[in-house]
């Protein structure tokens, strides 16, 4: 099946953004005099957000004192780099080439909100490319949700049912089945190291991002 559209997850799945999560975390506990985390183990937590970032670093959980006033000091430092050592991951812009020169629409539906969404798409020269950008701010309720991915599907004119999306988290899975859509797991994505993709039941998972190109029927 030709795919009316294809969507991607962001973070761990589009764009390898750890790097500049990475540096930016350690920066903030630097500041504060906590020991530093490991690229791993900022890659392992940064498809669960920012909080989970705070947690990681600080021991702190939602709820506890100082744990806002930790996290807003972090994302108004991501702000200030979100795209200098983020990129595509390595074979995703023949992808997005693929869908591009066979005039299939791609979109992006993300937890990441808006604020740090757009400069990064502008940092790599992507913006002028991708088609629906469906982030928290556009709908009521996030992924697992199907609504961002229906909304998006809506906005290319495309049949849920003929469309693709691209994950690397359980939610991107379950948004994509709860919207009807075929799903892939992006096993080169931010897994957590704890956990077993396989027991997600995507439709599909793909090793690197250029196992997506059969997929495609292009």
């Amino acid at each position: 099946m030709k795919p009316e559209a294809v969507f991607f997850d962001l973070d761990g799945t589009l764009i390898d953004t750890a790097p500049d999560f990475y540096v930016v975390l350690n920066q903030v506990l630097a500041t504060a005099g906590r020991p530093e985390q490991t690229l791993a183990a900022v890659r392992s937590q940064v498809s669960n957000g920012a909080r989970a970032l705070v947690t990681l670093g600080f021991g702190l959980a939602p709820g506890d004192a100082g744990f806002d006033a930790a996290l807003n000091t972090l994302l108004d430092a991501y702000e200030q780099r979100v795209a200098v050592d983020s990129c595509l991951f390595a074979g995703m812009d023949a992808v997005l080439d693929t869908l591009d020169n066979a005039g299939v629409p791609w979109g992006i539906v993300t937890n990441k909100p808006e604020r740090f969404t757009l400069p990064v798409l502008v940092g790599l020269d992507l913006i002028e490319r991708v088609g629906p950008i469906i982030c928290p701010d556009h709908v009521a309720l996030r992924k697992p949700d199907p609504e961002g991915l229906l909304i998006a599907a809506r906005q290319v004119e495309a049949d849920p049912a003929r469309c693709l999306y691209v994950g690397d988290h359980l939610r991107d899975i379950e948004a994509g089945r709860n919207a009807g859509m075929t799903t892939v797991a992006a096993l080169f994505g931010y897994l957590d190291p704890n956990e077993d993709p396989r027991a997600w039941h995507a439709d599909h998972y793909i090793d690197e991002a250029s196992d997506l190109l059969p997929l495609l029927r292009l």
